[in-house]
């Protein structure tokens, strides 16, 4: 079947950097931006017509303008596109603080910029922003600048990025599902202690007799609901700030925390598949550019968000530091599997190592993609059952008591 076109709207700069808006009929985002180049323009933002509310990110006062990684992935694909298509580093710079819609982005956008006019390199002034920009994409840049391929590896960092970005929007996509079940269930369960439970109770009461245990129980919630819902609010949002600290804190915390998250029955094998996924891509991508074994490793460490990835590479640069070969120790981590281990090792003999690390890369982020429909069907009938036993067993618990009360009606009629 053919595929569906739609309308796009765009804004994009010419070569000159005069900027212009319109629209274009295509079947996706990536086929009207191919569009838009072919007529020597440059795309800065393409909107489906009639989803732009849904583009928007709400920003709340005071704790919004995180630079996200779908802001960088964004920013580096109009930077590579301006740069390739001729545009000088500060005329794309300043192009690109005009576009940025993030406070922080626009302003180390602005700064960087300076720094530059000043005969700072491009690298150097993006490391004095390390809140805003990743060490991979500093580590890039440089490596960019010294070989004379700043273009080439600002395409490389947007095409990771994006890559990135993806892999974490189809884990959230994934996770969607049991996050909204459990919110509604909550929000039921505090309906029913809240309005339901009280009801009944009053009818207890004029029937007469004692309540059964469990109803006892429900019946308390349902009177101390006043505070048990803040202390349980804020008692959720201290645990998590103490928890993210200790994380952050406590190297030997965060090893434990992350090995743990490996062995989740469900989960484990998912971020198992991510983690594999983003340490060969980003790795791939460091020494394709050209960055050295050592430093590419470092960096690697420092970006997986896994500490037990980042244990692995430490123990991966002795090796190389020792003048072995990664893969030797690489089958010594259990967190990799034979296959990883084989597909570097032939990358290594054949001298292109970056080619199969990507090509790992994206076997994983098929099987990421596996895995996140299959944890998105098994833990729907999961989902349905915990609601559906916490549901049922109130009200089995509210009805407890009329089998009590029956008994006392036959007992004083006989």
């Amino acid at each position: 079947m053919p595929a569906t076109t739609k309308t796009f709207e765009y804004q994009t700069f010419d070569a000159a950097g005069k900027r212009t808006k319109g629209k274009v009929d295509a079947s996706n985002e990536a086929a009207a931006a191919q569009i838009l180049r072919g007529q020597g323009l440059t795309p800065v933002a393409i909107n489906e017509t009639g989803n732009t509310l849904m583009k928007k990110e709400l920003t709340v006062p005071g704790f919004g303008g995180r630079v996200t990684l779908k802001d960088l992935a964004v920013f580096t694909r109009q930077f590579a596109t301006m740069t390739a298509s001729g545009m000088s580093l500060l005329r794309s710079l300043a192009v690109l603080e005009e576009q940025a819609v993030k406070p922080k982005l626009q302003k180390a956008v602005n700064e960087v910029r300076l720094d530059i006019e000043g005969g700072t390199a491009l690298s150097v002034a993006l490391g004095k922003h390390d809140k805003v920009f990743p060490t991979l994409m500093v580590a890039m840049i440089r490596a960019g600048e010294t070989g004379g391929f700043l273009d080439g590896a600002l395409d490389r960092i947007a095409m990771n990025f994006e890559k990135d970005a993806e892999l974490r929007g189809k884990i959230k996509s994934a996770l969607t599902y049991p996050v909204i079940v459990l919110a509604f269930t909550a929000v039921l369960i505090t309906g029913v202690l809240k309005f339901i439970v009280p009801i009944f109770e009053k009818m207890f009461h004029q029937l007469g007799g004692d309540l059964p245990l469990p109803t006892q129980i429900i019946v308390n919630i349902s009177h101390s609901l006043v505070w048990i819902v803040p202390i349980v609010v804020v008692g959720g949002a201290i645990g998590t700030v103490l928890f993210r600290r200790q994380l952050k804190a406590s190297p030997r915390f965060r090893l434990a925390f992350d090995r743990f998250k490996l062995r989740l029955p469900v989960f484990g094998s998912l971020f198992t598949k991510i983690a594999i996924s983003r340490f060969t891509r980003n790795l791939g991508t460091l020494l394709g550019v050209g960055v050295p074994v050592m430093q590419a490793l470092d960096v690697v460490g420092a970006t997986t968000g896994n500490a037990v990835i980042q244990q692995a590479t430490e123990d991966l640069q002795t090796s190389v530091r020792e003048g072995h070969a990664m893969s030797s120790r690489l089958s010594e981590h259990k967190i990799f599997p034979p296959m990883v281990t084989q597909m570097i090792e032939v990358g290594e003999e054949s001298g292109q190592i970056s080619q199969m690390l990507e090509k790992v890369a994206e076997f994983y982020d098929r099987e990421v993609d596996s895995a996140a429909e299959a944890l998105t069907a098994s833990i729907e009938p999961i989902m349905v059952l915990v609601m559906g036993v916490v549901v049922g067993g109130m009200i089995v618990c509210l009805y407890l008591p009329m089998f009590s009360i029956y008994q006392n009606i036959q007992g004083g009629s006989s």
